[in-house]
């Protein structure tokens, strides 16, 4: 099938491989530009735009869609059978949906319409959602509106990570689109109800409010993982949360959220507490909670946040 790929981050290149390994004729790829990065502020490529190379596919990284007409025009003189869009990052115009004869087919990380958006992954970790999934959908004007051609679910446990969620469900993506092209399935509406959006996330979004539950301070972390990421105030500083664990808070303990209450790095919630396993301070490496106490102790008593 003549078609094109459109999407940037690591999501999408599973999917990108699968298409070109069932024989697929890829015209174009199309992902975000370049962009400066790291330290150096050295300009780079997106993982999409370095799979695609090493595919020797072709790339294009147009700044914009919507009001950039020769870019419209050059996509749809590809004569598509189908364009396969995954986390591409830019909104397609009505023009280019309707350019390939079978239209655009998303892979979207949610069990449509439960997630529409941005940050679908987390947005489920973070509602303590007991299972999500991939949706194959029919790309239409609205967002994440269009009908829906295939789907699986699969379950979100007490210690599910965005991170291990996101490539569970990027191998699965790849596997339904290409099952949606060899089989044509009907498209299905979505339901009236039930949607939810997931807006883009900020590292600001990590930022723990002690006076939240100790749940859901737990699914915060491992929602938030590893992108916008977790972080806490400490002297100052803020200490990123990599991992965390509920943990039993005694009746008669008192403490204002945000407090320490053992030597153990326990910390008290709006209810509950949770304890801190593995930190990170700005320019020094991960380090598990004893390792970490070891070089920096927090004594009992010490306020987190502000």
């Amino acid at each position: 099938m003549r078609l094109a790929f459109m999407g940037s981050p690591d999501f999408a290149v599973p999917a990108l491989h699968a298409l070109h390994a069932a024989g697929h004729d890829i015209v174009a790829v199309y992902c975000q530009p370049a962009r400066p990065a790291g330290r150096g502020q050295a300009l780079r490529r997106c993982p999409v735009h370095v799979a695609a190379e090493n595919l020797g596919l072709p790339v294009r990284t147009p700044v914009r869609l919507r009001t950039d007409p020769p870019a419209q025009a050059a996509f749809a003189a590809l004569d598509l059978d189908v364009a396969i869009v995954a986390a591409y990052g830019l909104i397609l115009p009505q023009a280019m949906l309707d350019a390939p004869r079978r239209g655009c087919l998303n892979i979207h990380a949610s069990l449509l319409p439960r997630w529409r958006g941005a940050a679908p992954i987390q947005a489920a970790i973070l509602a303590g959602d007991r299972q999500t999934g991939i949706t194959i959908m029919q790309m239409e004007a609205g967002l994440d509106s269009g009908p829906m051609l295939l789907s699986r679910s699969v379950p979100i446990t007490d210690r599910t990570t965005a991170a291990a969620l996101h490539d569970t469900l990027a191998s699965i993506g790849a596997e339904l689109i290409l099952e949606a092209l060899s089989s044509a399935p009907q498209p299905q509406p979505q339901p009236d109800d039930g949607a939810s959006y997931a807006a883009k996330l900020g590292r600001e979004d990590g930022r723990v409010d002690w006076t939240q539950p100790a749940e859901a301070i737990d699914r915060q972390v491992r929602a938030f993982d590893p992108w916008p990421g977790t972080f806490t105030m400490l002297d100052g500083v803020a200490l990123k949360v990599l991992a965390a664990r509920l943990a039993v808070r005694r009746a008669d303990e008192a403490a204002a959220p945000g407090t320490v209450l053992d030597t153990a790095l326990t910390i008290a919630c709006g209810t509950g507490a949770i304890r801190l396993t593995r930190v990170q301070l700005p320019g020094r490496g991960p380090l598990d909670a004893a390792a970490f106490l070891r070089g920096h102790p927090v004594a009992p008593g010490t306020r987190l946040g502000g």
